[in-house]
């Protein structure tokens, strides 16, 4: 595989292999807790041709539906989770959460979802594995090895403005009785600062919602009149603002835009892509 551009020398997220050899990207504090099962999808190892090469893991983008489930089979072989125990979100930018239950086991390849506008997904049932799509937006990655609670939700800039992550951390609390400061959170790969430019309607919409004591970290004014906006900075104050603790949280330093040769960029490939997905499941002995 190619070298990562990175923006830091921060190890908080590593390359790993499968031992089928499909490489994934994982956070080690989430290995370390022992509990899950988790990685995010590069675009290497799998089938897909063209566009989408190779693992493309979109049933709606106009790739080979064949080729797609191939994918997914291979990816799941990677960390050690089946096809048939995947549970997909249905996402369309909402703050909207499910509790995914046993009834829901399947729910994305082995059979239809029977739910719509769902960016996050919280489970407390060992073996079921959540599943969210990108290719920009930042995937969040929950874990309370206390209550043995999990939780994976998608943010782009309305989903960090709606405060997804804290909603998410929220429903944990109330379903499942987790308290954030147990709580791990690590912010995936995504569309970094540099690349991530924006206009002022978007920034109104985050200067309503965080202190202007935070704005300079979240954003900056270029002399065109447009925005550069950090989401990496924005999810950890979200984070943060649900109570979970700062050595609990562990931030990307992978972008999405400046390895559009490794993982699919909306913005780098102006739309002609195919998807990347996060995948965090409770090992099923737990």
């Amino acid at each position: 595989m190619n070298e990562w551009k990175r923006t830091n020398n921060q190890e908080d997220i590593v390359c790993r292999t499968g031992r089928n050899g499909v490489p994934y990207l994982s956070f080690p504090l989430l290995e370390s807790c022992g509990l899950v099962k988790h990685g995010f999808s590069t675009r290497m190892g799998g089938v897909s041709t063209g566009i989408y090469e190779s693992m493309n893991l979109s049933f709606s983008r106009g790739d080979e539906e064949a080729a797609v489930m191939e994918n997914f089979a291979r990816f799941g072989e990677a960390i050690g989770v089946r096809t048939s125990d995947m549970v997909f979100s249905r996402q369309t930018h909402t703050d909207h959460i499910r509790i995914v239950t046993e009834a829901d086991r399947g729910k994305g390849i082995t059979c239809s979802a029977d739910y719509h506008d769902i960016d996050g997904l919280i489970t407390d049932v060992p073996g079921l594995c959540l599943v969210t799509f990108y290719a920009d937006c930042v995937p969040l990655f929950l874990v309370d090895p206390v209550r043995r609670v999990i939780g994976l939700s998608h943010s782009g800039w309305r989903g960090t403005v709606a405060g997804i992550g804290e909603k998410t951390v929220r429903k944990m609390a109330e379903v499942y009785k987790s308290r954030p400061e147990d709580i791990l959170a690590c912010i995936g790969p995504s569309i970094c600062q540099s690349c991530y430019e924006v206009g002022s309607e978007v920034i109104d919409t985050f200067r309503e919602v965080f202190p202007p004591c935070l704005w300079p970290e979240i954003f900056y004014e270029k002399p065109d009149g447009k925005y550069q906006l950090n989401l990496w900075k924005a999810n950890e104050v979200v984070f943060t603002r649900a109570g979970i603790l700062p050595e609990h949280i562990a931030l990307t330093n992978i972008c999405t835009n400046c390895n559009s040769d490794l993982l699919f960029s909306h913005r780098a490939s102006h739309g002609q892509r195919g998807s990347l997905a996060a995948f965090l499941a409770l090992s099923g002995d737990c």
